[in-house]
């Protein structure tokens, strides 16, 4: 079972959750604590070998901790997800490999495409594709039929796995922080269209990736993972893409991973995240 918390730090939080544990019979086998000494937050993950009334619990960890606190008791960490993608299939297709081998930490309900080119690889896999185009209609039909899609299923998250299309605020005010996007740049730089393209003109000697969740402010969402890899001046700028694509791929798995694994914190516009 693992549990989550964060909220206003104060003294003795460490020790008030495990007597409320310890009541409970269960025994902690891992525990990551941070206090974002800045803002005052503190924020714990813990994972207990056994398992205990959810409802009774949260009620007695609320009643040791600070007013603001958020708790979350999650006895089976496996998530439900709904991904989103366009044409380019290198992030899809390691989802939908990790989720047929069952090492994904989450199940594909089903992809929805606003092209069809993809549609094959899902049925390869069984994994349900929806084609939802977005042309010769405006932007509210084309969002309200795919979170019509969506939201039958109830998924725990939805993944951008390469969806180029600006999400509106009020699609993303449908699904707090349940949106997570993979970025072909190592953001802030480079944000919007071309990435590879600005940093080949710009003459980088790094390029990245940046997973992210997605908010009204285009690409400024938290920051879940990152990671760079050093280029030079004999790579074009299509060899750069195919570099970033290898990163994009290695990126968002590693974000998933956490997410689903009830590691990363939200907080304003920063994680934290327990790797």
């Amino acid at each position: 079972m693992i549990i989550v918390i964060h909220c206003k730090d104060d003294i003795g939080l460490v020790a008030a959750i495990s007597n409320v544990l310890s009541a409970h019979q269960l025994n902690i086998v891992s525990m990551r604590e941070h206090v974002d000494v800045q803002s005052n937050r503190f924020y714990v993950r813990l994972q207990v070998d056994q398992t205990t009334d959810e409802e009774i619990l949260h009620e007695k960890l609320l009643g040791v901790l600070p007013s603001d606190a958020m708790i979350t008791i999650n006895p089976l960490p496996h998530k439900r997800i709904v991904v989103l993608v366009t044409k380019e299939y290198h992030c899809l297709t390691d989802i939908l490999i990790r989720n047929y081998f069952g090492t994904l930490g989450a199940t594909v309900l089903g992809v929805i495409g606003n092209h069809g080119h993809l549609g094959d690889i899902c049925k390869r896999f069984d994994v349900p594709f929806f084609a939802v185009s977005h042309e010769q209609k405006n932007k509210s039909d084309f969002e309200q039929e795919i979170s019509s899609i969506i939201s039958s299923y109830e998924p725990d998250y939805i993944v951008l796995a390469k969806f180029m299309r600006i999400l509106s605020p009020d699609f993303v005010a449908l699904f707090p922080t349940k949106i997570i996007n993979i970025h072909h740049s190592f953001l802030p730089a480079f944000i919007g269209a071309n990435p590879y393209k600005q940093a080949f003109e710009r003459g980088v000697k790094l390029i990245g990736a940046t997973a992210h969740f997605v908010t009204n402010d285009l690409d400024e969402g938290p920051i879940i993972a990152q990671q760079i890899i050093p280029v030079n001046h004999s790579l074009t700028a299509a060899d750069m893409m195919k570099a970033g694509k290898e990163i994009e791929t290695s990126v968002l798995a590693k974000a998933l991973r956490m997410v689903f694994e009830d590691r990363v914190f939200v907080y304003k516009n920063k994680t934290v995240v327990f790797e």
